[in-house]
């Protein structure tokens, strides 16, 4: 009875962790409404982020799991201007161009390029049923981005190469990252990452920003404020103890309804519409990443 309530909260956990991840591209296309800039609206959700993740490294400081080196930290550094600025950056670059609900069905297929960056770099095997999993997946992304350039025009390319490049960030911080995480521990590593990617948001504003922070009206702080308690810190946490909860390979099948929550918060606050041809590669995409994941498991 215990281990199945264990299941039941974490499952719960879980979900409610996903569709908080995937609010944060309904916020953003919100928030462009009031025509912020990119990079401003990536400086107010580090902004309203990074107090959170110095209580969280203060408060784990102590979580390390090995003795770590100088080598370490300066990995660390380096995975945490990969992993977090420069995929976010790409991803709220991206979300200019094209839908919320596209964009998270291309950031969805991050786990497939972890496959292919594990076999290229690591020398990992990719067996039968994980290419035939890749496969499907990109059949899918190709239907799904194919018609939405016949209906926005060429930008949506420009759009969807963003958040490409976006998923492959994020997906080579993954891989890169798997060995420290048992030097400095979960938690602590994630904070230490996300301070040093705040960092490189405040460095990038001061060099690069000629906009008045302070001149926008005031759904955009609350906007800026949502992204950064409801859509990172809170859902990060969530996800993490659902995980622990319920493994990784059992969290990998729920994640399959983050797209399906962003289109429904899309329609629901953006008024956006996928066709038909839209939802059945949806699917597709969905049905190749539970395969990929069912194969790593």
């Amino acid at each position: 009875m215990k281990l199945k309530s264990t299941l039941i909260y974490g499952v719960l956990l879980g979900i409610l962790g996903i569709v908080l991840f995937s609010s944060k591209a309904v916020m953003v296309k919100l928030a462009y409404n009031y025509n912020i800039d990119v990079l401003s609206m990536l400086f107010l959700r580090m902004l309203f982020a990074f107090p959170f993740y110095v209580v969280i490294a203060y408060y784990y400081r102590n979580e390390a799991k090995e003795d770590t080196t100088r080598n370490d930290l300066v990995w660390l550094v380096f995975f945490g201007v990969i992993g977090y600025y420069l995929a976010s950056y790409f991803d709220f670059v991206g979300l200019t161009y094209i839908k919320a609900s596209l964009e998270r069905i291309i950031l969805f297929i991050y786990p497939t390029i972890v496959l292919l960056f594990n076999k290229w770099f690591l020398k990992r095997h990719i067996t039968n049923n994980q290419k035939l999993a890749i496969l499907i997946t990109y059949v899918g992304i190709l239907v799904t981005f194919g018609s939405e350039v016949q209906l926005s025009g060429n930008h949506a390319y420009l759009g969807g190469f963003f958040v490409l490049l976006s998923a492959i960030t994020y997906a080579s911080y993954l891989v890169g990252s798997g060995w420290l995480i048992p030097k400095f521990g979960v938690m602590r590593f994630t904070a230490y990452a996300m301070l040093v990617s705040c960092l490189c948001v405040f460095v990038h504003y001061g060099l690069f920003s000629r906009v008045d922070i302070y001149n926008y009206p005031w759904q955009v702080y609350v906007l800026g404020l949502g992204i950064a308690v409801f859509a990172t810190v809170i859902p990060s946490f969530l996800v993490s103890i659902s995980i622990k909860m319920i493994s990784s390979s059992n969290f990998a099948v729920i994640a399959g309804i983050g797209p399906i929550s962003t289109i429904i918060l899309a329609v629901l606050f953006l008024d956006e519409r996928l066709t038909l041809v839209q939802i059945l590669g949806t699917i597709v995409v969905i049905f190749g990443i539970l395969l990929v994941s069912k194969s790593k498991s």
